[in-house]
Order: structure tokens, then sequence, then C-alpha cells
């Protein structure tokens, strides 16, 4: 299998259906140590990454924001001391998309 975080995101027209529950589960191991969470109806990925303060979470954000940026699909993002939590989700299908886990594997390889 292809490494996701090696691949480019491809932009979403909306026009095509969320991932499967047997899609995700062949994907998910590419990103093992994020959660599929629910929120308002609407699966998501999501991981907390831990820092040892403020600052290095703040450089976290805007690397992952800059990364957003250039993909063209960008996350929630929660900036706390000492952690960031990042949701990655497909607004216009309401779900999963093939995109949301190339992202969570560019976002785990920032953290790395």
């Amino acid at each position: 299998m292809e490494n996701l975080k090696d691949l480019k995101c491809v932009p979403c027209s909306g026009g095509e259906p969320p991932l499967s529950d047997i899609e995700i589960k062949l994907l998910i191991p590419q990103a093992p140590d994020w959660d599929i969470i629910p929120l308002d109806g609407v699966p998501r990925l999501r991981r907390v990454f831990k820092f040892k303060n403020f600052l290095q979470a703040l450089e976290f954000t805007n690397r992952v924001g800059q990364l957003a940026e250039a993909e063209d699909h960008h996350p929630a993002l929660l900036t706390e001391w000492g952690r960031v939590t990042v949701d990655w989700w497909t607004h216009k299908i309401k779900g999963l998309h093939r995109n949301d886990f190339i992202m969570a594997a560019k976002t785990d390889a920032i953290y790395d």
C-alpha cells in the first residue's frame, strides 16, 4: 500500500460520497494514533499532540496551517498550553475522504 504522507490531496468537488466503513478500515492503519470522533453526526479524524509548552504547540499549529494552505485542505485546530488537537474531515461531503487520511499522515510527519 502506498504511503499516504507522500501523496497530494485531490480537489474535492463535493460530488463524491464519504468513505465507506470498509475504506476507512483499510486506511486507518496508516493513521494509527488517530481516533474517529463523530461531531454533529459527522465523523472526523482526531488526534491530540502533546508539547512541553505553549510556544512548541503554537509552532506546530503554524506548521500544520502552512501544510493545510499548501494542500488546500483545512482542519480544525485547538491550540492550548502543551497540546494541539487536530481534526480532519471533509466539509463538502460531511464525512471522511481519502484526503483526510493523507493529511493525518502528513500531520504525523510534522510532529515526528
